[in-house]
């Protein structure tokens, strides 16, 4: 052992030895961190671990030596040109010349081109220790100087080393009778404590130093009485870049309930009497769903659903409890979808969300009767956007905790569980399954700041990172690195909670291309035997940022997922349907028509310079979706020519892209963009009545329903929802948000939308909110709604519009007027029900004309066939009389479908 070695080894066990532990004042510190050694030097993390011994250095120059120096209280200098200070000592890394691990070198295939170095086989025993503090690599000059220093990424080497923390079941606070356990996996901490409160506000009673478990990396404490409905929280001793050792005062990455503003974690066994409404425990999801086909789909929040409802007593507006008002104005129109056929309430974020005070948050009012086209509503707004009570919820601060500005009381810990819980039951009674939009691909925000959690436990650690060591922020926010074993860990063991705990039906998960599939696969696995039956799982699975194109793993996204049942949005119809894309600004949201709102047959004066093959090119995309975006079903397209879906091009990937129909995703309309209203009242010529946008509303719809796959409905897509031309409002407030369930009104024409998102287009979108015509009237929204549910109780009554299999499709579905002599502006299909279980009916056919004309074609399959309109379309109630005139005549086998309708036939 050289002299150099042995004092090292003495200076990280003093150090380790010396750590003060945290006081109790520590506990009740004004702040959320005390500095204990300050240290101002930065350094990027331009190396990467790629197991516990091996690390990767891009673009690092050959020669010299290189030395791993490391700091118990992270005090290292690394200077050009100078020698390295304030280490404890440095451990000596050599130039590693074998075969990379197979596992190790996929991994990290992202990884720039550098050379690969290796630990001492004597020296790698010390690095449990040793990642507990600062480590600097640092390439030196023969005489010592530094030649370039760098800061390593940590994640290769902690899931290597505390590969058994996988396996921990109780990470958290566990109560149970006598005793409560509580475990954190910190394994980079120097120390951890646990600060006990007996309630939401006052000073601490105790601090209790862990213990770390050597094998794992968690640490831990247990005290011997039952704590539950008291508060803790952390205080985490940990190396920060340019900031030295710090202590930080933080919630658990796994806290159940928290106090107001989530200042401190509640303790709760979530099996417990007191946390369950009554009835909690017999209560079960409707039985509407046997396959994920049979989803139908309504995307709403929480918020929105009830605070602009005056039936709602005002104490429970924007509020859980609301939906426990049976007779509310909102609830009987939730009632009403799901006698309709609407199987499903998808939420948005119902997670602690850090965007939005939870407590004297800020209404904000503006004039009624201000400008249509004015500012001055988005300019209120805009003052209290980040204080509001408002935000669409994509900003995740602690993933398994319910959102306390949802209940009535968000200080006590309890009242959140007991009120997200109820609010279940009451959606169930309501025939609706219930599921949750979640969003594992980041957080609120990372770093030192205030509302970071996972960053100030595990610096470094839960977020992915680029080549500089930087967080990626492709998302909108800071990336999580759900490929990294201990973020999977979480996202896994927090849906299982959801649905073991909250008895939640199914999940949409935030743009899940940026996960694995691997842990995607994994995760289905836990929750179905969690709920123990199958969890219907779909997301978006947009392929993008620093992952796309599996740059660093498979990812779970469109072309990646087919197979694995798991289900993703498809924009291939979406897109045609509405025209252009969600990317479009300025003149393109005008010019760019799409196949519902005049493409072609219908010009709006823009001069989009449209030919007749753009129409039939949108109408096969159209019929890509109609199809289940299948890889394996065979369409005739425009040019004659008879395809597989997957070798359609849409862009420069497969239109077809899924391998069963459970794996597609079809709609019109989400919280994301513009509403359909909205993108209409660009698209379709001005001079179109709201009569007629009603319709062209329907047909948009109707596309969805009569699609394979899994339907997916926004909130207010039945009553013509408008956000005054919006394109992105998950900050705007209340009142770019609201949905009037009197039906009097869709608050289109109500200010100009918030300047962030939408002010460079504010002088193309004046004219429009200015003009009232634009603005339907309560009948256009009473025809729209009715419409909606007459198509929901058509899909509901044969399940040949949600069929199970990729095999039953391509038996079953078969498109007519297809090809380049197709009628263009209908679309139209029949399908066989014979022998299929569920199917009602022997032959189903479906009939869109989007044009303003009557059309007629023909399908020379059915001559001789006896079909008529279905049942809906005939009751007394039906909505749409249109669309009774439409006639199917035998002799020829041809149907004549009215202008803007959407029709089907069926046989017995």
């Amino acid at each position: 052992m050289t002299r150099l070695h042995s004092a090292a080894l003495a200076a990280a066990a003093l150090a380790s030895s010396a750590h003060a532990a945290a006081p109790l004042e520590a506990c009740n510190h004004d702040g959320f961190q005390i500095v204990l050694n300050a240290s101002s030097a930065t350094l990027d993390a331009r190396a990467v671990w790629l197991d516990r011994r091996l690390v990767q250095w891009p673009g690092v120059e050959t020669g010299g030596r290189y030395r791993l120096y490391h700091s118990a209280s992270a005090a290292i200098v690394a200077k050009p040109g100078a020698r390295v200070a304030g280490a404890d000592g440095a451990l000596a890394l050599e130039p590693f010349t074998g075969t990379v691990p197979a596992s190790a070198a996929t991994r990290f295939k992202w990884v720039g081109a550098g050379p690969v170095l290796s630990l001492r086989a004597a020296d790698q025993a010390r690095m449990k220790q040793l990642h507990r503090g600062q480590l600097v690599l640092v390439h030196e000059a023969p005489d010592g100087l530094v030649r370039a220093a760098t800061r390593i990424q940590v994640a290769g080497a902690l899931d290597d080393l505390y590969a058994a923390a996988d396996g921990i079941a109780d990470l958290g606070a566990t109560p149970k009778p006598g005793r409560t356990g509580f475990r954190l996996w910190a394994p980079t901490a120097r120390a951890v404590a646990l600060c006990t409160y007996d309630s939401g506000s006052g000073r601490a009673t105790a601090v209790h130093q862990m213990a770390l478990d050597a094998r794992t990396g968690a640490w831990q404490a247990r005290l011997p009485r039952d704590l539950s409905g008291s508060y803790y929280k952390y205080a985490v001793d940990v190396a920060v870049d340019g900031m030295g050792l710090v202590r930080n005062l933080v919630t658990d990455p796994y806290s159940v309930s928290l106090t107001v503003d989530s200042r401190r974690s509640y303790i709760a066994d979530l099996g417990a009497a007191n946390l369950k409404p009554k009835g909690w425990d017999a209560t079960r999801a409707p039985a509407t769903v046997k396959a994920q086909t049979d989803m139908v789909i309504y995307e709403l929040h929480v918020r929105d659903f009830s605070i602009n409802d005056p039936s709602v007593p005002a104490p429970k507006r924007g509020k859980y409890a609301a939906f426990g008002e049976a007779n509310s104005n909102g609830m009987r129109h939730l009632k009403a979808l799901a006698r309709a056929g609407m199987t499903d309430i998808h939420l948005l974020p119902v997670y602690d969300l850090g965007s939005v005070p939870e407590k004297d948050c800020a209404v904000p009012a503006p004039a009624p009767g201000a400008a249509p086209d004015g500012q001055a509503q988005q300019a209120l707004t805009r003052e209290t956007a980040h204080t509001d009570c408002f935000n669409w919820g994509y900003d995740p601060y602690h993933y398994n905790a319910p959102e306390g500005s949802y209940a009535s009381d968000p200080a006590d810990g309890a009242r959140r569980i007991v009120e997200l819980r109820q609010m279940v039951m009451d959606l169930h009674r309501a025939g609706l399954r219930v599921g949750l939009d979640v969003v594992y691909n980041h957080t609120f925000i990372a770093g030192q700041a205030e509302k970071s959690v996972l960053d100030r436990v595990v610096p470094g650690y839960y977020h992915r990172l680029d080549a500089t060591g930087a967080i990626e922020r492709s998302t909108c926010c800071d990336n999580t690195a759900t490929e990294n074993t201990m973020m999977a860990k979480l996202m896994i063991d927090s849906s299982e909670l959801w649905t073991r705990h909250y008895k939640i039906d199914s999940f949409r998960f935030d743009l899940m291309g940026h996960q694995p599939r691997e842990a995607m696969e994994r995760l289905q696995r836990r929750v179905n035997q969690a709920a123990g039956r199958h969890v219907q799982l779909i997301g978006e699975g947009w392929n993008f940022g620093e992952v796309a194109d599996g740059a660093r793993f498979v990812q779970a996204s469109q072309l990646s997922l087919n197979g694995s049942g798991i289900g993703t949005f498809s924009d291939r119809a979406r897109d045609a349907v509405r025209g252009g894309s969600s990317g479009d600004a300025g003149e393109a949201m005008v010019r760019q028509q799409g196949y519902i709102n005049g493409l072609l047959y219908d010009p709006n004066g823009s001069h989009g310079g449209h030919k007749a093959t753009d129409l039939l090119r949108a109408a096969d995309m159209i019929r890509v979706g109609l199809a289940g975006s299948l890889r394996s079903y065979r369409l005739q397209t425009f040019d004659g020519q008879v395809r597989k879906l997957e070798n359609i091009a849409y862009g420069n990937q497969p239109a077809g892209y899924a391998s069963e129909p459970g794996e597609v995703v079809n709609y019109v309309e989400n919280h994301d963009n513009q509403t359909l209203y909205d993108i209409n009242v660009l698209k379709l010529p001005v001079d179109t009545s709201t009569a007629d946008r009603a319709r062209v509303q329907v047909l948009g719809m109707a596309i969805n329903a009569f699609s394979q796959g899994v339907a997916y409905y926004h909130a207010g897509i039945d009553t013509l929802r408008s956000k005054s031309l919006d394109r992105n409002s998950f900050n705007s407030g209340d009142w770019f948000n609201r949905i009037d369930w009197t039906y009097q009104d869709n608050y289109y024409g109500t200010g100009l939308p918030q300047s962030d998102d939408n002010g460079k287009d504010w002088p193309l979108l004046k004219p429009y909110l200015a003009n009232a015509a634009l603005k339907p009237a309560p009948a256009d929204i009473a025809f729209a709604r009715d419409a909606f549910r007459d198509l929901l109780a058509i899909r509901a009554s044969s399940t040949l519009l949600r069929m199970r299999t990729a095999a039953d499709i391509v038996q079953r579905l078969r498109f007519f007027n297809t090809g380049p002599d197709a009628v263009p502006t209908v679309l139209a299909a029949s399908i066989d029900g014979k022998g299929y279980p569920g199917a009602t009916f022997a032959t189903l056919s479906y009939l869109v004309n989007v044009d303003k004309v009557e059309q007629r074609v023909t399908d020379p399959a059915l001559r001789g066939k006896r079909l008529t309109l279905h049942p809906v379309h005939t009751g007394a109630d039906a909505a749409d009389k249109r669309a009774a005139q439409a006639r199917f005549d035998s002799a020829s086998g041809s149907f004549t479908v009215p202008a803007r309708s959407a029709v089907v036939f069926v046989a017995e």
